[in-house]
Parts: structure tokens; sequence; C-alpha cells
């Protein structure tokens, strides 16, 4: 995703940026481009799960080229998933 649409440019939905997740949430990584990431471009689209919370940021535990790692990732770039 490169950019967004003209009409939600610059825009933040503020409940999707204050939202809460619980531990074990499965959840996908994607970059909300009004707002800083510090994450890498390749975690774009990955899904890992929730493990825990540290300060405003969720612990995300996901495997990156095969290895699995833990990444400090804002609930504004975290999309739930549903679970079956």
């Amino acid at each position: 995703m490169k950019k967004k649409n003209i009409r939600t440019k610059g825009k933040l939905s503020f409940s999707e940026y204050f939202k809460e997740l619980k531990e074990g949430d499965s959840v996908a990584v994607i970059k909300e481009l009004s707002v800083a990431s510090n994450f890498p471009e390749r975690l774009q689209g990955r899904t890992g799960i929730v493990e825990s919370k540290r300060g405003k940021a969720y612990i995300i535990r996901l495997n990156d080229l095969n290895k699995e790692k833990r990444y400090l990732i804002e609930p504004i770039h975290l999309k739930k998933l549903k679970t079956a």
C-alpha cells in the first residue's frame, strides 16, 4: 500500500488508535500510512499473535524468514483477525 484514498488522507480513526487487544489474539500487521511506523517493511501483511502489552504498544510474535521473532508495534498498525 503506497498511498491512501484522498478522502481519508491525513485522518486517524481514534477507535483504531486506542483499540484493546488480548493476549493470544491473532493479528495482521497493516501499516497506517499517516502514522510513522518503527517496524521493517517486510512485515507488512504478515500475521502474528499478541504476546503482551508494553506501554501503549503490543509485543507481537511472528515468523520472520523461518525464525520466530517478537516486535513491538502500536495498535493502529494492527488488525484483529477473526478465529474460527
